[in-house]
């Protein structure tokens, strides 16, 4: 067993220190282990009578059991104690870490300042790339609004016009309308004034012809009434 020991800790890569220290907890351990691995073997219970097998059963246990309450009690201890070693090891290690890469950083810099200063001036003229891209992204975009804008204003505009000479197309119809329908109306009336003249005329005419006939008829009338005298050849009407 002892020698089993020897080896998990040699494998386990520890400090001598901090492997002869396992050692020492924990080798008694070991050997005890050892012993009772042999001697349980020894106790064998068959019967109800073997009551000094059963008792030495009871003491090797209870033994055995306080050897393993020990044992984690010291496998605690030990951990513990590692790791208050371990949380000082760190904040040691984060001190010492914290003075040495500021330094370490600033002499990197140094080591590199050609690097670095290319790096930046290949980032400034990146910057400036985009901002010249951007401007000119924004200057497009706003000339484009401008002129979208000049483009709806010039359109109303047109709209506008558009609508005032159809407005006075329209008023030009219809005062063109009514000045026909006046001229027609005017017309009417002159063809009814000169078709009433006509009709006058007409009927004048028909008048002074009718006068005209019965005159004719009174002469022929008187006509028949008149005599001729046969010596002096006068004529004479008889009343």
């Amino acid at each position: 067993m002892e020698n089993n020991l020897q080896i998990l800790i040699k494998e386990s890569g520890l400090e001598e220190t901090k492997a002869n220290q396992l050692l020492t907890n924990f080798q008694d351990y070991f050997k005890i282990a050892s012993e009772w691995e042999l001697k349980a073997k020894t106790i064998v219970v068959n019967n109800e009578t073997q009551e000094a097998e059963m008792q030495m059963a009871r003491a090797g246990r209870l033994f055995l059991r306080e050897k393993r309450i020990a044992i984690e009690k010291s496998r605690k201890e030990l951990k513990e104690q590692s790791l208050r070693e371990g949380k000082a090891i760190d904040g040691i290690a984060n001190v010492l870490k914290g003075l040495i890469e500021p330094i370490e950083e600033y002499l990197d810099k140094q080591e590199h300042f050609v690097e670095i200063k290319r790096k930046e001036e290949e980032e400034l003229k990146r910057i400036e790339e985009e901002k010249r891209i951007e401007n000119e992204r924004i200057a497009k975009e706003k000339a484009e609004r401008e002129e979208n804008e000049r483009i709806r204003l010039e359109n109303e505009k047109l709209k506008a016009e558009m609508e005032k000479q159809e407005k006075q197309r329209q008023e030009e119809l219809k005062k063109i309308e009514e000045e026909r329908k006046k001229e027609n109306e005017a017309r009417d009336k002159k063809l009814a004034e000169e078709r009433k003249e006509a009709e006058k005329r007409e009927q004048a005419l028909k008048d002074a012809q009718k006068e005209e006939e019965l005159a004719r008829k009174k002469i022929e009338e008187e006509l028949k009434n008149q005599i001729e005298c046969p010596y002096c050849h006068k004529k004479f009407f008889l009343k």
